[in-house]
């Protein structure tokens, strides 16, 4: 009898590696929404670079920020799947690592100084972006982050078997 987690359809060691990759592509979608002309969200995330659309920002900061959240994605489908081994394996969980500590620093590091408000942002970041970025950008950042970190972690585990398997298969032997 196998049994799975309930309501997910997804074994434990791959679960997070679709969440990160459901994070990613998602992330990238918005990029590339704002990258065609969108403008919903943009202004309370990119401020004055929102309005003025240098081609530096649209090429850079759009099409390129969607191109890595794409590349993101494929590196969390990979964690995700249970028969990947030896050199890409390494690879692909050091880059796991990487983009975990990478979200998590860009989403806790903002957080803390728009708390703290130690670099003096008055200014420069509006009452509206940072209250934005405080409720939704950060938290999304973190959650991505402790999204690919756990799919790193499980990366390469054995899948689930369901209760008791591994004593009904070390009896057959």
């Amino acid at each position: 009898m196998k049994r799975e987690p309930e309501g997910t359809g997804a074994e434990p060691s791959t679960l997070w590696g679709l969440i990160a990759c459901w994070w990613a592509a998602s992330f990238a979608g918005l990029h590339f929404y704002w990258a065609v002309g969108g403008d919903v969200g943009l202004s309370i995330s990119a401020g004055p670079l929102a309005t003025e659309r240098p081609l530096w920002f649209v090429v850079a900061g759009l099409w390129g920020v969607g191109a890595l959240c794409l590349l993101g994605a494929l590196l969390a489908w990979l964690l995700a799947r249970p028969g990947l081994r030896g050199v890409p394996f390494l690879l692909a969980r050091w880059l796991g690592w990487g983009a975990s500590a990478l979200l998590l620093a860009r989403g806790i590091g903002v957080e803390v100084l728009l708390l703290t408000d130690t670099t003096h942002l008055d200014t420069s970041v509006s009452a509206g972006q940072r209250a934005w970025t405080l409720a939704l950008w950060n938290p999304w950042f973190i959650a991505g982050g402790l999204a690919f970190g756990l799919a790193t972690l499980r990366a390469g585990r054995p899948r689930y078997r369901g209760v008791g398997a591994s004593r009904r298969s070390s009896r057959k032997a």
